[in-house]
């Protein structure tokens, strides 16, 4: 490896952007791919940075998280988001691109960047030494999977995504669901209950067995036998189709949970679980599921007190392979253990590409500026950016860390109530981030740009 190097594993996302950052700055950078030679079970053109599931980045809206991720990306000077902008075609209020002119774009400008060569060959062991970002994305190859378990420890990478929804608290109706540890263990604001009569449950059950599940990639298909083996991960319809009493002597198991106004027991009770420490995000435990995301939201909109519930994450259950980053990695994506050893993409545990390619900003901005003696670049909790980095190297307060999108959850709280609603504080966090990016920058405290 030359003097000033970094080598990027992976062309997806996370890898493109991670190389053009440290490259903007100054640092040689090799970047592997091993397609053409060699394609995942989800890929299957040559060109870099190839959209798999969908050609929508999500809302272009600053009053949603990951609209204000894109404003940030933007400003900062990321070649994902002026690839998207220079390929978008019409979705209202979000920011769909044309999938092929995207992936070329980004090839193009990789490619014609002097200082970033490209090897299309296989990595199959993390080189020993020297600066080192891998981002192979969540279909990583065998070879590269285990040698990253070696690396990590034998129990920090996972292979399945088996995550329940996040309720945002301030849309639970605490009317209803009422704060309460089991049997009274624990601190009491760690759970919220939301209680089902006979007559809920019965109207509950009824439509989640009914309900549509999600069609599944091949590559889930594929895995859909290995993943059936682990009872944890089972969705919580399939759950309920092995018998009415199911979840009520499981997930939604009232035991131990008295309701405050009579002392007795509900039928059936959902319990919520507090994600963070601030208690902005509750996980409904024990729902992992593979229904559409328009299913969850009606199906579980009929829990008592989450009529309204606004989602920071749907649940999802797919292959996805993963750090188990707290403990890990730091907020720069750079392991503990080997500093100039970094991460990026949804393998750190960020969910969805313009997560991924924040990721791959930090990434490669910080290994090109440790390289190149420059120190650390942190970017703080009140920016979406530095929020995803720091979630990544705390995992919030579950002690079974799962993959996160952008949202508003994971961001710094403002220390008194913003008033007017969901609408303001939104407002306030994409103000407060924004001022901080142009600020970090040398930008005008005005932003101009038509699509911030």
């Amino acid at each position: 490896m030359a003097e000033k190097t970094v080598i990027v594993i992976g062309a997806g996302l996370a890898g493109c952007e991670a190389a053009w950052q440290a490259a903007r700055l100054g640092a040689r950078v090799e970047l592997y791919e091993m397609k053409p030679k060699r394609f995942s079970p989800a890929h299957h053109s040559e060109g870099f940075a190839e959209l798999v599931c969908s050609n929508s980045l999500r809302s272009n809206q600053t009053d949603n998280a990951v609209g204000l991720l894109k404003a940030e990306l933007s400003a900062l000077g990321s070649l994902i988001m002026e690839a998207a902008y220079a390929t978008e075609v019409p979705a209202g209020s979000a920011l769909a691109v044309n999938r092929d002119a995207f992936s070329a774009y980004i090839t193009e400008k990789i490619r014609n960047n002097e200082n970033i060569t490209v090897r299309c060959e296989e990595v199959e062991r993390i080189p020993e030494e020297g600066s080192v970002i891998v981002a192979s994305g969540p279909l990583t190859s065998d070879a590269l999977a285990e040698d990253i378990r070696r690396i990590t420890g034998g129990e920090g990478l996972h292979f399945f995504d088996a995550a329940a929804p996040i309720v945002d608290f301030a849309s639970i109706d605490t009317s209803v669901a009422f704060f309460a540890s089991r049997w009274g263990k624990g601190e009491p604001t760690d759970y919220l209950n939301c209680p089902m009569t006979k007559e809920q449950y019965d109207r509950f059950y009824d439509a989640l067995i009914h309900a549509e599940v999600a069609s599944l990639k091949e590559f889930d298909k594929q895995q859909q036998g290995e993943l059936e083996v682990f009872e944890g991960c089972m969705p919580v319809e399939v759950m309920a189709q092995r018998g009415y009493d199911t979840l009520r002597f499981g997930p939604m198991k009232p035991v131990g949970l008295p309701l405050p106004d009579t002392g007795e027991e509900a039928f059936a009770t959902v319990q919520l679980r507090r994600e963070n420490r601030e208690g902005t995000m509750y996980n409904i435990v024990g729902f992992q599921t593979h229904l559409t995301f328009g299913e969850q939201r009606r199906v579980f909109g009929m829990i008592p007190g989450l009529e309204n519930a606004v989602y920071f994450r749907y649940g999802v259950m797919h292959r996805n392979t993963y750090l188990n980053s707290p403990g890990l990695l730091d907020e720069t994506y750079a392991m503990l253990s080997r500093k100039d050893l970094r991460f990026a993409g949804q393998m750190t545990g960020v969910e969805g590409y313009v997560e991924s390619a924040a990721s791959g900003f930090v990434a490669g901005v910080n290994a090109a500026c440790e390289l190149l003696g420059l120190g650390r670049r942190i970017y703080p909790r009140e920016t979406v950016i530095g929020a995803l980095a720091h979630y990544v190297r705390d995992g919030g307060v579950s002690k079974n860390f799962q993959p996160m999108n952008a949202n508003f959850g994971i961001i710094a709280p403002f220390d008194k109530k913003i008033k007017g609603g969901k609408k303001n504080r939104n407002a306030a966090y994409a103000e407060r981030s924004l001022a901080w990016i142009r600020e970090a920058c040398g930008l005008p405290t005005e932003n101009n740009e038509d699509h911030t």
